[in-house]
Formats: structure tokens, sequence, C-alpha cells
């Protein structure tokens, strides 16, 4: 007898697969909803809410998990995950709207879910002011040099610029704001003297050299510590009616990698974004860009485990912002700049096939390229 050939298809375009095997092309668009699957885990729900949604999804042939104390009425809350095809979700979707306890809601958030964002990723260079960085420290601390790597990033197509006057690696040296702000004050006099459109962020985790820089012109405060070393930082941000970049991170650069014990990585990450977001738009700050921050108190296998699932992030409806770049999650122990562009390229891939909206890079021409090849 002959064998069975089966396969797997990955493939987010399921028309032209079901157009391959000659299905009707009038029913295509539509059948197309029933091949496409997703699992949606929903938080802190009451008994009634969770089981009204069990018993939804059942009645659409789709699956949804709870706490198993949930049918007994003994649990006060539980999470839920709904897993089925893009169709079935749908489905779900429409029986909440007509449900009691706020479901309505739930079934209108089910919906934007399946929505298909086309997302760009857009590419933002690193420019780093200090002598102590770990790929490139000392090397643009001359004004000059300075000066030239930004206007070859923009020429090599960088869509932002971020400037950092002090490295936040591990075990690094705390720089106070007077240095810091003295390592900026030449490459954002420039920037302001050339007209320099191109959007500019600066790193730095105080509110003092945060001030200054918006003062100066910047647009975008990159906060690596998210708001946890300077309380004063979004009020600043606020005041200048600029955008934040907030990342993830535990501890300080001293002991960042010493807590690294998760009960559920992504999904401390994502609340802690969560709240992060929530404490910025308290202060009136609109423009929010999230960062998981890779390398930021995570071992290398939860760093690949958060690239790995970043499409979970995009439910914060925030543009995501990642940077692995030359990291030491790439296994490069040796000071090889050109091969570890080649491997952050290579880890970028995916993301950008994903659709993560800010690329953090030292090398932007390698990896504008790699993003229009795309």
């Amino acid at each position: 007898m002959k064998d069975f050939i089966l396969k797997e298809i990955i493939n987010d375009d399921i028309e032209k697969e079901l157009e391959d095997i000659g299905f009707d092309a009038s029913y295509r668009t539509f059948a197309q909803d029933k091949f496409k699957y997703k699992n949606i885990k929903v938080y802190s729900l009451n008994p009634a809410q969770a089981n009204i949604i069990k018993q939804a999804a059942i009645s659409v042939g789709a699956d949804c998990a709870t706490h198993r104390d949930v049918i007994t009425g003994k649990a006060e809350s539980s999470n839920v995950i709904i897993g089925g095809s893009f169709s079935q979700i749908k489905k779900i979707a429409d029986k909440l709207k007509f449900q009691p306890f706020g479901l309505k809601i739930l079934g209108e958030r089910l919906l934007k879910v399946l929505e298909v964002n086309q997302r760009q990723t857009q590419i933002v260079g690193i420019l780093n002011v200090t002598p102590d960085s770990f790929s490139d420290g000392g090397k643009y601390i001359n004004e000059v040099d300075a000066q030239k790597h930004l206007v070859e990033m923009i020429e090599d197509g960088a869509d932002m610029i971020d400037i950092g006057a002090e490295s936040t690696r591990p075990n690094s040296v705390e720089v106070t704001s007077e240095e810091q702000i003295k390592r900026l004050t030449p490459i954002l006099n420039f920037i302001k003297k050339e007209n320099i459109k191109i959007p500019i962020s600066v790193d730095t985790r105080s509110s003092v050299v945060a001030d200054f820089a918006l003062s100066c012109g910047v647009k975008i405060i990159n906060d690596v510590s998210g708001f946890d070393f300077d309380s004063y930082m979004p009020s600043v941000i606020s005041k200048y009616n600029a955008g934040v970049i907030v990342q993830h991170s535990r501890g300080n650069s001293s002991n960042m990698q010493e807590d690294l014990g998760y009960k559920n990585l992504i999904d401390e990450i994502y609340f802690s974004l969560k709240e992060k977001i929530e404490l910025a738009e308290c202060f009136g700050i609109k423009d929010i860009i999230i960062d998981p921050g890779i390398g930021f108190g995570k071992t290398r296998e939860q760093n690949f485990e958060i690239l790995n699932r970043i499409e979970e992030f995009y439910y914060l409806n925030r543009p995501v912002m990642i940077g692995v770049s030359r990291k030491s999650l790439l296994g490069i122990k040796e000071d090889d700049n050109e091969l570890k562009d080649s491997l952050s390229a290579a880890i970028s891939y995916p993301l950008v096939k994903k659709g993560v909206d800010y690329l953090r890079v030292h090398n932007v021409g390698l990896h504008k390229k790699l993003v229009l090849t795309i």
C-alpha cells in the first residue's frame, strides 16, 4: 500500500494554500478563517464570566481552559485560554455581545485581536557618546566622530537615532547627570545647528538629563529603567509633551543579573509594561513605545523566549522595540563586531517577519537592507 505524504503548513497566506489545492474561489476568502488559529489568554474573570465563555466556546466547537474550581464556584477568579480558529473565535465574540457581566466588551476586544495590521519595522540607530559601552565604548566620544557617525546612520536609512551618554550594561558604573549632559551637549548642538529632522531619542534614566535633552529639541526619552530609577521622569516628559520608550528591567546595572527567577516570564514582563503604560498615561504621555528589555535581568534562554513570543506584547496596543544588537545572547565572546552584526541580523529576521515596530541596532545599513528585502 502506498504511504501517505503529510506536512504541516507554516504559512500566514492560507488563502494562497487553498488556491493551490483548487479550493472553490468564490468561498476562499471566507474559508481561510477556518484554517487560522489562535490561543488567547483572558485574565482575572469571575466564575460567571469564565463559565459563559467556556459554554460559548464549546457551542462553536472551540476550546476554553479555566481554573479547575470554576465549575464548583470555589474559585474567586480565573484566567481562561480560548483556543480556536479565527472563524470560531469570531462566533464566540458574537455570542458574548449578548451576554451580561461586561462580556460584550470582551467580545469586541476579541474581534480586534483578529484584525490583521500590517506593521513595518523601523530601524533605530545607536549612538553611544560613552567611553565604556559594551560594543563601541569610546569610539564616538570625540565630537567629530560622533557627528560623522550620526550622519552615516542617517544616510544608511535610520528612521530614528538613539543617543546614550551612560552605559547601562551589567556592572557598569553610574554616570552623573552633569557628566551625561556634558557628553550630550556637542551632538545635540550639532543636530540643532544642522536642522536634522530625523526623530532623536536620548537614552537616560535621569530626569535632569531628560529635561536638558528635551529643552534642546529631543522628542523622545528612552528610559531603560521604565521610570523605576527616577520617579520624576514621567512629569518631565509630560512637561514637554514628549514621547517615551519604557523598558522592562530588574534592579540596576550592578545587580540586574542576580534576580532571574520568574514564575511566568512573559506574563510578568507583560503586566509590568502594562503598569508603566498606565503610569505614563496618568501623566498625559501619549507617545509610548515599549521594550521588553533583552539582556536586562534575563538569562540567555529567557531572552530567546521573549523573542520567540514577541507578538504577545502587541496586545498592549503600543509599538514594540527590540534591541538584540551585539548583546551577549549572541554567544560571541570575542571582540568581533562584524560577526556580531551578522548574527544580530539573523536573529532580527523573524522579528521583522512578525512585524516588530522598532529594531535598535548598531549597524544601520545591514538591518535596513534586511527590512527592505523581506
